[in-house]
């Protein structure tokens, strides 16, 4: 018996079948707890080329730093306006934007504490599963003590940083391959 190889399978673009229904691209309401904020960018390949059919998903804690989860049994309030996940595609320019809070501290391990960010998942053709991302905010002073951020080696660090433009909107880029310029994904 001769045993052949199987195409393989990559993340994307199924997930613009039938789930469009999970999009949001505001994740906090006006009745939601917590500093305000918007993220833009975009998603391109290791030579500058646009990816037009990515899609970011984004999990956070709420501003209190706790997040909306059974496993989360930190002794802080949920906030009931707040489920802290959004499903944010692209455009054909490989755009997004989408508004949120910005999240409380939340525990890490071995007691210390992670500086406040937003979990991100990218989806895109080509992929063979997901990328693990995190966006942090520029400025932020527990950003220097975070644990993950420690990890991560001081040149590569600026690629995990949101930079407030002039008007206060966060700026994020997501590079997905080849350069220096590279996101940094971790495994998981």
């Amino acid at each position: 018996m001769t045993l052949y190889a199987t195409t393989s399978h990559t993340v994307g673009p199924y997930y613009h079948i039938g789930l469009t229904w999970l999009n949001r691209e505001t994740l906090a309401n006006e009745l939601t707890l917590g500093e305000r904020v918007a993220i833009t960018g975009q998603v391109v390949d290791g030579n500058g080329d646009v990816v037009n059919d990515a899609m970011l998903e984004v999990w956070q804690a709420n501003a209190a730093g706790k997040y909306d989860h059974p496993e989360d049994q930190q002794d802080k309030p949920l906030d009931p306006n707040f489920e802290g996940f959004g499903r944010v595609p692209v455009d054909a320019e490989g755009r997004f934007r989408f508004t949120t809070i910005k999240p409380g501290s939340v525990p890490g391990l071995k007691g210390s504490t992670q500086a406040p960010h937003l979990v991100v998942l990218v989806f895109a053709r080509g992929l063979v599963k997901h990328l693990l991302t995190r966006i942090y905010f520029e400025g932020e002073p527990a950003n220097v003590a975070d644990p993950l951020l420690e990890c991560v080696p001081a040149e590569r660090r600026q690629t995990l940083l949101a930079k407030a433009d002039a008007s206060g909107v966060y700026q994020w880029n997501v590079v997905l391959q080849g350069t220096d310029a590279e996101t940094v994904f971790f495994d998981y």
